[in-house]
């Protein structure tokens, strides 16, 4: 068969791939990489009867019993051929004819030499969250309610799923953090709505999803090394809104969002919704005084508007309310209200809602100190909102910055800063930016990247603050270079914070 008919052929095949009954038999799949999204593709794609071979540069070691070890085995019982270690991910394994599909990790860039390889040779190429939409039932599968973002993804999706299940409906939440997707789908139970969490890289590998309704929460700088330009990046981000049904989500703060609503290819009668920290106009949801209110999902949009919650309800026992946690709760709500949530539902489950760890969370009060671990903000956006959310700041940074550039952050944040304390790869472009615009600020840079590096973090940034100062973690940069994750980053900050506060 030549490369044309090849083509032709298997494009015809995976046009009929839209729903779980559909005849996966004898599809020949490469699945690139092992991790969660990986292992949970391969796994599905060989339940339904498809030839999968998963390639990823890592391999396990012998008689190891980690999770990379045992998802090996279990792909390796069932049936996949596995192409792993130094150089697999280098080439297609095997003639670009017998390859009918690969199906990509997000983590994996278009450049990577296996996908571009597909790319040149007309191989389809789906992500994990493309798989999943097209495995869903073919009848009564649950609506999609989709969030992307640079920031605020996790809990907008988690508070949208506690307003969902506060309404009585069986709801679930995946995606980017958590569960992937395509085990939601297919559960033998099945949900009334699923909240997903889309990264600008699983976006990136969509082709077909129809989601009910769809969020993007801003636009900022951020992976431009996978996108390759912040445009590439933002169309990605656009395509969260392609195909939406009822309402398309968007920030009013962040005209960004506004204009990948109107770019978007959406179903006729799809309406653009916005929220704002502000008073909100028709067709919006926002603050009135201290009450979120909606005039978008209400039938006199002109002239009335519905109570859905109070900030009282957003801040529940956290010692300070930061802004874009509203923005988050009112996206939340925009896309609940879309799905038929009434505002009773909306308000308890944001009493519900529980913040995850790392996530502007309160570490510990000290004469006077109050010390605050944010360490998922892992880039100058996220970090922006946590630092302008306190009066006083002595500000913990440093890390993996990925291209990003930190000097509108530090500008905006100039006035607010007691002190910095620097540390990770780096930590010299940040007090560079520090030097041009808060000269007056303290900075002082932790070069050290042993276990004891976050413990002279801790006592400097304790002796620079006063009472009523907050010594806050919002690096601004990703982990990697010191710490296995933000998790463990955090982690270690607020061990060290409990040894600084106990030694007195």
């Amino acid at each position: 068969m030549t490369g044309a008919s090849a083509g032709t052929a298997r494009s015809a095949r995976l046009a009929d791939l839209t729903h779980r009954d559909a005849d996966w038999s004898g599809l020949r799949v490469v699945v690139a990489g092992l991790g969660v999204s990986g292992f949970a593709a391969a796994d599905s794609l060989l339940e339904h009867g498809a030839r999968v071979r998963v390639v990823d540069a890592v391999a396990p070691e012998p008689g190891s019993d980690s999770m990379l070890a045992q998802r090996a085995q279990v792909l390796d019982v069932l049936g996949a051929q596995l192409l792993l270690g130094d150089g697999a991910p280098e080439a297609l394994p095997g003639p670009a004819e017998e390859i009918d599909l690969v199906v990509t990790s997000p983590g994996w860039p278009p450049h990577q030499p296996l996908l571009a390889a597909a790319a040149e040779a007309g191989i389809p190429i789906w992500g994990d969250v493309e798989l999943a939409w097209r495995m869903r039932p073919s009848q009564g599968g649950a609506p999609w309610l989709l969030v992307t973002g640079t920031n605020g993804k996790t809990t907008t999706v988690q508070m949208l799923t506690a307003m969902l299940q506060a309404a009585g409906l069986r709801a679930a939440s995946g995606g980017n953090v958590g569960t992937p997707v395509i085990e939601l789908v297919q559960d033998p139970q099945p949900f009334d709505a699923i909240a997903v969490e889309l990264s600008s890289f699983q976006l990136h590998w969509t082709h077909s999803l129809r989601p009910l309704a769809a969020a993007c929460l801003n636009i900022a700088p951020d992976h431009i090394d996978w996108h390759g330009s912040l445009a590439a990046y933002s169309a990605d981000k656009g395509k969260v809104f392609s195909g939406a049904e009822a309402a398309c989500v968007y920030n009013v703060e962040d005209p960004a969002t506004r204009r990948l609503v109107e770019e978007a290819d959406v179903v006729e009668g799809c309406r653009a919704i916005g929220f704002t920290l502000g008073t909100p106009q028709p067709s919006m949801l926002g603050v009135v005084e201290e009450v979120l209110a909606d005039r978008a999902f209400v039938e006199d949009r002109q002239q009335s508007a519905a109570e859905l919650a109070t900030l009282a309800d957003v801040q529940g026992e956290a010692p300070t309310l930061a802004p874009h946690l509203v923005a988050n709760a009112l996206a939340a709500a925009a896309l609940a209200r879309a799905c038929g949530v009434p505002p009773i539902a909306v308000r308890e489950g944001l009493r519900a809602w529980q913040p995850e760890p790392h996530r502007i969370a309160h570490v510990a009060s000290c004469d006077g100190v109050q010390w605050v671990d944010d360490s998922k903000a892992t880039n100058p956006h996220a970090a922006r909102a946590s630092l302008l959310a306190h009066e006083h700041v002595v500000w913990v940074a440093g890390g993996l910055l990925k291209g990003a550039d930190v000097e509108e952050l530090v500008a905006a944040a100039a006035p607010r800063l007691r002190a910095a304390v620097l540390l990770g790869r780096d930590r010299e472009q940040i007090a560079r930016a520090l030097a041009r615009h808060a000269p007056e600020v303290p900075v002082i840079d932790v070069a050290t990247t042993d276990t004891e590096a976050m413990d002279l973090v801790v006592r400097h940034a304790g002796a620079l603050a006063r009472p009523g100062d907050v010594v806050l973690l919002a690096p601004a940069a990703a982990s990697m270079d010191m710490f296995d994750n933000y998790g463990a980053r955090g982690d270690a900050f607020a061990a060290a914070v409990d040894r600084y506060v106990q030694e007195g």
